[in-house]
């Protein structure tokens, strides 16, 4: 079958002179070029409107609108359309100023049919490389939109394999303990909580809760014997569980995107007044994150049930941490911790148990986390068999000379 030929482009001649018009309208019909006819700018705006013309050949003066206003109204409304001028003998300035507004050429009153053609064909040669320039930039920012969604979408289930290590990881130690997965994040929403009252969003508040979540994962390195332990603790078994800190913060330190949660894994044992553990940090010395996670830590430790003790009232928890500002806490954090008030803070514990899940799901969770634990870490022979003994948070009392401990410890957990 015989390919059918393109379609000749198009072409407006605009000019109040009949002859003029006429004349140039011919002899490019001739050429084989489609062409139409106005009388006037007006006009002429009106039937490029119509239809897809690739190029307008319009005299520089004409009665009423002129080409300047043709040119820049074309441009306006239809910037796809290339424009020659047409200007008589000694307008030539004006010419040049309509090519600084648009026009791709000017030609002297009355053209020559070969110097009108070879200005056409580049006219629209030129169109023809601007519509390729302008599709090829389209398709591209087309593909970047997609690939941008792709890259986005690929991010963000990366984001939430993370969340989902680390929540497997914290569970499988939770289970360890003899806990559930309640204090880790009953904690992070507290210490969100907080966060978000000192004006704390964003980026660091997303480091600050995933600090608050694996706050305790270097008790993955302390002994069962030490950390499961009923009874008091031996000065040097004391001193294996202070380890804690130093050892979490280890193991996540060269992890990227776990660089600023390891230093609040490393601080969250420092108090205020500098009698803390490992480094004795004081005041700013300590990540803003742990001394908001100290706060909430201490929170949910008084108000939580042990096997061994039955939990506080939020009212009396609020009323020692506040006494404790500016030795063990810092005042700013208690200030933003007691705006939430003891009604907002128990809003937020009856939250979490509502999302609690019943406990035959909650034990598979365990099983599976405890799973993904040992393929995470190679940690099999911790994880297949978990030990079974009495409530893990009770951690004895510190041996005599030791810094004072923070409240969680004497309330009955070490956290």
């Amino acid at each position: 079958m015989e390919a059918i030929p393109p379609a000749p482009p198009r072409i407006l001649i605009v000019d109040d002179d009949d002859s003029v018009r006429d004349v140039i309208s011919v002899l490019l019909r001739e050429e084989g070029y489609n062409c139409v006819v106005a009388n006037g700018a007006e006009m002429a705006l009106d039937i490029a409107g119509e239809e897809e013309t690739p190029l307008v050949i319009s005299d520089m003066k004409m009665p009423g609108r002129d080409g300047l206003w043709l040119l820049e109204n074309l441009r306006e409304r239809l910037p796809d359309t290339s424009v020659i001028m047409l200007t008589g003998y000694g307008d030539t300035e004006s010419a040049v100023d309509c090519l600084r507004r648009g026009a791709v050429d000017y030609l002297l009153k009355p053209p020559k049919l070969t110097d009108l053609i070879r200005a056409i064909e580049r006219a629209l040669a030129k169109r023809r490389i601007e519509m390729a320039r302008k599709r090829y930039q389209k398709k591209l920012e087309g593909k970047v939109r997609d690939r941008t969604a792709e890259l986005r979408s690929a991010l963000h289930n990366i984001a939430n394999t993370y969340q989902n290590t680390l929540l497997a990881l914290v569970a499988a130690l939770d289970a360890r303990e003899h806990e559930t997965s309640d204090h880790s994040q009953r904690v992070v929403s507290y210490t969100s909580s907080i966060a978000s009252r000192m004006g704390i969003h964003g980026k660091q508040m997303e480091e600050i809760g995933r600090g608050a979540l694996l706050h305790d994962i270097g008790k993955i390195g302390v002994p069962d014997a030490v950390l499961l332990k009923p009874g008091k603790l031996t000065p040097d078994e004391w001193l294996e569980m202070r380890r804690h800190p130093e050892i979490g913060f280890q193991m996540i330190q060269n992890i990227p995107f776990l660089s600023t949660p390891a230093d609040i894994v490393l601080s969250h044992q420092e108090r205020f007044d500098g009698a803390g553990y490992p480094r004795n940090l004081q005041r700013n010395e300590i990540p803003i994150g742990a001394r908001i996670f100290a706060v909430a830590d201490t929170l949910d430790a008084m108000t939580s049930d042990r096997p061994y003790r039955k939990g506080t009232t939020f009212a009396n928890a609020i009323q020692e941490i506040k006494r404790c500002a500016n030795t063990q806490f810092d005042p700013d954090v208690v200030k933003a911790f007691l705006d939430i008030g003891e009604e907002g803070l128990i809003r937020i514990k009856k939250e979490m148990a509502e999302k609690k899940l019943n406990p035959l799901q909650a034990a598979a969770d365990a099983a599976e986390a405890e799973t993904e634990l040992a393929r995470l870490t190679d940690l099999d022979d911790e994880t297949d068999s978990p030990p079974v003994g009495p409530g893990s948070s009770a951690v004895g009392s510190p041996p005599p000379g030791a810094p004072p401990v923070a409240i969680r410890s004497a309330s009955g957990t070490e956290g």
